[in-house]
């Protein structure tokens, strides 16, 4: 039967990784093309090796049979505002699983491995952004025991 294995994210990886990262946001895109950059946009920005080189950040893979399926990438750091109280918190920055390997609990087994590190690691709140069309991943993150804390709401002007 084939496993699962979460694991530290690694250069080596970054072939895979970079394909995912460009899949996840190439699936925001098509989504939501008004409102998000393509994947190659993107990637001339965002690159995952940032991740990979800084000691605030986390990346995690799941291989599934040896082939990379998903990762999630994190960072934490002391948030502070102007009106709330400093917080060390942990922000989960992408979660992606391929298609074909989703609802088979691996996006949740990525989220449990980030969240183990960042409670070693001393954190005290956990933050994540998700856009109104993800409700696959609405759900999973308030049965993980997310609930709201700031509501963004949009409005056009024309």
């Amino acid at each position: 039967m084939p496993t699962t294995f979460i694991r530290f994210g690694c250069t080596e990886d970054l072939v895979h990784l970079e394909k995912l990262m460009y899949d996840l946001h190439d699936e925001h895109h098509v989504a939501c093309p008004e409102h998000f950059k393509t994947a190659g946009e993107v990637m001339k920005e965002k690159q995952i090796n940032d991740y990979l080189n800084s000691p605030e950040a986390l990346v995690f893979i799941a291989s599934h049979d040896d082939v990379v399926v998903g990762f999630i990438t994190g960072h934490f750091s002391e948030l502070v505002s102007m009106v709330s109280k400093p917080v060390l918190m942990g922000s989960i920055d992408e979660l992606f699983v391929s298609p074909k390997f989703r609802s088979q609990g691996i996006g949740r087994q990525l989220l449990d491995r980030l969240m183990r590190e960042f409670e070693d690691y001393g954190i005290e709140q956990i933050f994540v952004e998700v856009w109104a069309f993800n409700q696959a991943a609405q759900k999973l993150y308030q049965q993980l025991g997310f609930d709201h804390h700031i509501h963004w709401l949009r409005k056009a002007v024309k």
